[in-house]
């Protein structure tokens, strides 16, 4: 966590920006938590740590936490915008339920290197990606449910 508060503290340096208790905060949480979360779910985690923060200054800085590398918007089609941890974790691909919403974080060395020839194919040299497979989990075939 040293390291991501250093690139945070760098990063705000360099937009000429200050480094407060609640920019801290949020980093703080956000760090912590290993799972995607909304900017609404985050700021209902902080506001029981610091009624003073409001729910713009959340999504503030979880775009500066993106523009600092620390952060990764991800997008499962539901019209909510989540974040990740981008800084020292692996690139993954996702799985997501179209029944329940339940999302597999998914690593495959095959799948990325058929991306790469895929983009060579085509004249593109990849700088950056994203993968979302939407289905339906197991728990809701078993159920019959499905979106």
């Amino acid at each position: 966590m040293k390291a991501e508060q250093d690139i945070f503290h760098k990063f705000l340096a360099q937009k000429d920006l200050r480094d407060t208790p609640q920019r801290e905060l949020i980093l703080d949480v956000f760090l912590k938590r290993e799972e995607h979360v909304s900017a609404e779910q985050l700021y209902d985690i902080i506001k029981k740590r610091d009624p003073s923060i409001g729910q713009a200054t959340v999504y503030r800085n979880l775009k500066l936490l993106s523009e600092a590398g620390l952060a990764r918007e991800v997008d499962f089609g539901d019209g909510v915008t989540r974040y990740e941890h981008n800084y020292n974790h692996p690139h993954h691909d996702h799985l997501v339920c179209r029944g329940c919403g339940k999302m597999v974080e998914v690593v495959d060395s095959v799948i990325e290197e058929l991306q790469k020839r895929v983009a060579e194919q085509y004249g593109f040299v990849l700088t950056d990606h994203a993968l979302y497979l939407y289905g339906n989990c197991a728990e809701c075939r078993k159920g019959h449910r499905s979106g």
